[in-house]
C-alpha cells in the first residue's frame, strides 16, 4: 500500500510539472487521456472450472500527455472498482495504481537525437502482445495480452540515421538497490528492422547475495506492404550456479540456478483488405517449458483479431492455447477511449 501511495504522489508531481510546462510553451501540446476497458476470457476445453467466464475485469485508465520539442511526458492512472477486493480495515475501496508515468527530455543535435527518460514506462518489443520480449517478461507469463511490461527506470537514448540505441537502469522495488541493466540497439533498413538486446541483473549482487541471469535476445521484422509482414524473436536466457543462496539477504534468482532456455517465436501479420485493422498469427516454442509451468507444452500459439470501430473504440479478440497446444481459450478486450 505504501508503495502504491508513493507512486501516486510521484504521478501527482508529474501532473503538476506537465501542466506548468504546457502553460509556458506556445508550441507544445497538452491533452487529457483516458479509456474504459472491458475484458473477458473463456476456456473452450474442460478445465474443471464452472461453466462461466474464467476471468473478466472492467477498469478505467485516466491521465495526461504533454509533448514539445524538448520534453514529452505521460501519466496514466489505472482504476479498478471495489469489487476487485482492495480491502482496508474490512472495507472495499477502489484500487488506483500509477500504471505509467515518465518524463522524457530530448535534444536534437548535429550528432543525432539524444534523450534521457525517467519514471515508469514500457520498453517491450511486442507486436501482437502475446509472445516475445524475452529480455524482460518471465517465460512462464503467457496468455492473452500478457506481454505488457513496465520498468521503474532511468534510460538514455541516441538516434542517428538507421541506428537507435537505448541504455536502461531498471529496478524492481523503486529503491535502486536491486535491479538490472538493459542495453538495446535497433537498426532500420527500409521496411526491415533488426534489434538486439542484453539484460543482466547487475544491481542485485552489489548489496545482496544473488545469482546473475544473463538475457540476450534478437528480433527482426520485414513488411512487404502495410499490414503484411513477418516478425520474430529468439533469445538465450542463462542463469549461473556460483552463489550459495542460503544467506538471509539472498535474492531469489529469476530462473533456477544453472538453467538455460532458448525461446523463440515467429509471427505473421495478414492483410484483410480493410475488414480488420490487424490480424496476427504467432507460434512460440520453448523446450522444457514444463519446468516453468507444470504440464505445459513446448509449443504455444495465438491468433489475434483487432478491429478499430471508430476514432474512439477498438476491440481485440484472441484465440490461443493455454498450457497445452490443444487447450484452446477465447479472450476479448473492448476499449473505449477519449479522443
Amino acid at each position: 500500500m505504501n508503495q502504491t501511495i508513493s507512486k501516486i504522489l510521484i504521478t501527482t508531481a508529474l501532473v503538476s510539472s506537465i501542466c506548468s510546462a504546457a502553460e509556458s510553451a506556445n508550441e507544445s501540446t497538452f491533452k487529457l487521456t483516458g479509456n474504459v476497458q472491458a475484458q473477458a476470457i473463456k476456456s473452450l476445453y474442460d478445465n474443471d472450472a464452472d461453466n462461466t467466464l474464467d476471468n473478466s475485469f472492467l477498469r478505467a485508465n485516466i491521465g495526461a500527455k504533454y509533448n514539445s520539442e524538448n520534453l514529452s511526458a505521460v501519466i496514466n492512472l489505472r482504476i479498478f472498482s471495489p469489487a476487485f477486493g482492495n480491502t482496508i480495515e474490512g472495507k472495499n475501496y477502489d484500487k488506483i495504481s500509477a500504471d505509467t508515468y515518465y518524463a522524457n527530455y530530448k535534444w536534437d543535435t548535429e550528432y543525432g537525437k539524444f534523450n534521457v527518460q525517467f519514471g515508469r514506462f514500457r520498453t517491450d518489443w511486442s507486436v501482437g502482445g502475446n509472445f516475445g520480449t524475452y529480455v524482460d517478461v518471465a517465460l512462464n507469463k503467457r496468455g492473452f495480452l500478457a506481454r505488457d511490461y513496465q520498468h521503474d527506470a532511468i534510460a538514455f537514448g541516441h538516434e542517428n540515421g538507421i541506428s537507435t540505441f537505448n541504455a536502461l537502469l531498471g529496478t524492481y522495488d523503486a529503491k535502486f538497490n536491486t535491479g538490472y541493466i538493459r542495453l538495446e540497439e535497433t537498426l532500420k533498413f527500409g521496411d526491415a528492422k533488426v534489434s538486439a538486446a542484453y539484460r543482466v541483473n547487475a544491481l542485485d549482487p552489489i548489496q545482496h547475495t544473488a545469482q546473475v541471469t544473463h538475457r540476450v535476445a534478437g528480433r527482426a521484422s520485414y513488411y512487404f506492404q502495410k499490414n503484411f509482414g513477418l516478425y520474430g524473436e529468439v533469445a538465450l536466457i542463462a542463469t549461473g550456479d556460483e552463489e550459495n543462496l542460503k544467506a538471509a539477504n539472498a535474492i531469489k534468482p529469476e530462473y533456477a540456478q544453472d538453467s538455460r532456455y532458448i525461446p523463440f517465436f515467429v509471427g505473421l501479420e495478414i492483410p484483410t483488405a480493410g475488414f480488420l485493422s490487424n490480424l496476427y498469427a504467432e507460434l512460440e516454442y520453448l523446450s522444457n517449458r514444463d519446468e516453468l509451468q507444470a504440464g505445459a507444452d513446448g509449443i504455444a500459439w495465438t491468433v489475434s483479431f483487432i478491429k478499430k470501430i471508430n476514432d474512439y473504440s477498438k476491440i481485440q479478440v484472441n484465440v490461443y492455447s493455454e498450457k497445452k497446444a490443444s487447450d484452446v481459450a477465447l479472450a476479448a478486450r473492448f476499449t473505449a477511449s477519449l479522443k
